[in-house]
């Protein structure tokens, strides 16, 4: 199996961006539905979160596959999608923050492009630009890393603190739960020289991840 998988990894790659991208469609358009229906705020950045990762999966599995020119589309489409999926996790990040970061009565004109954002922004492209010059990932898994340590914990506590009342909250936890697993399976798959096994792994545990929010969104949208 492993053998088969390696041997037709291109193909494997391109069907497998193809489903992730059509899960971000189906996320980022049910909860800007959503977002217009609530007006809360944090449905606004959590549909931006997977806008991003939209945006990042296609820049390195659609982007890359499909253009011919690749002596110069694998850097650019590496630096595009490591800065993306950096700043989805950040969105991520504001989607659970956003009254601490906003204010509980201010809401941004824009959620794309304001000033506390520019923070996140200018943080992304740091991190990107550090990797790139040493031509490692180690910034982005430490990052990372510390990005999704902490959403498992306030995810957790606030699904403590709701219960029952917002079963979304379940499926986020275990979804921080299972982000920060799989970039630490990445950080060692990358200390052991990228080791195949590993990761091929983590695309199923990413997969699985956006499955999901995907469960959770849909369940969460299917009265509206």
């Amino acid at each position: 199996m492993l053998d088969l998988i390696i041997a037709n990894r291109e193909l494997i790659k391109l069907i497998y961006g193809i489903i992730l991208l059509i899960i971000f469609i189906v996320i980022v358009v049910k909860t800007h539905r959503l977002f217009h229906i609530s007006l809360h705020q944090g449905i606004r950045y959590f549909r931006n979160a997977f806008f991003f990762y939209g945006v990042a999966f296609a820049m390195r599995y659609l982007f890359r596959a499909l253009s011919f020119y690749r002596d110069w589309i694998y850097p650019v489409s590496n630096f595009l999608f490591e800065y993306f999926i950096i700043m989805a996790g950040f969105f991520l990040m504001y989607s659970l923050m956003w009254k601490k970061i906003d204010g509980s009565n201010q809401a941004q004109i824009s959620s794309l492009f304001n000033k506390k954002l520019i923070i996140f922004y200018v943080m992304a492209l740091i991190i990107t630009v550090l990797d790139n010059i040493w031509n490692t990932y180690f910034f982005m898994f430490l990052s990372q890393i510390i990005l999704f340590s902490s959403l498992s914990v306030i995810s957790y506590a606030n699904y403590i603190y709701r219960g029952e009342r917002a079963k979304f909250l379940k499926f986020y936890f275990i979804a921080m739960v299972l982000s920060l697993f799989a970039w630490g399976l990445n950080a060692v798959a990358a200390y052991l020289d990228w080791n195949t096994a590993l990761l091929i792994s983590v695309p199923f545990i990413n997969l699985i991840i956006f499955l999901l929010f995907l469960y959770g969104v849909v369940n969460l949208t299917k009265k509206d």
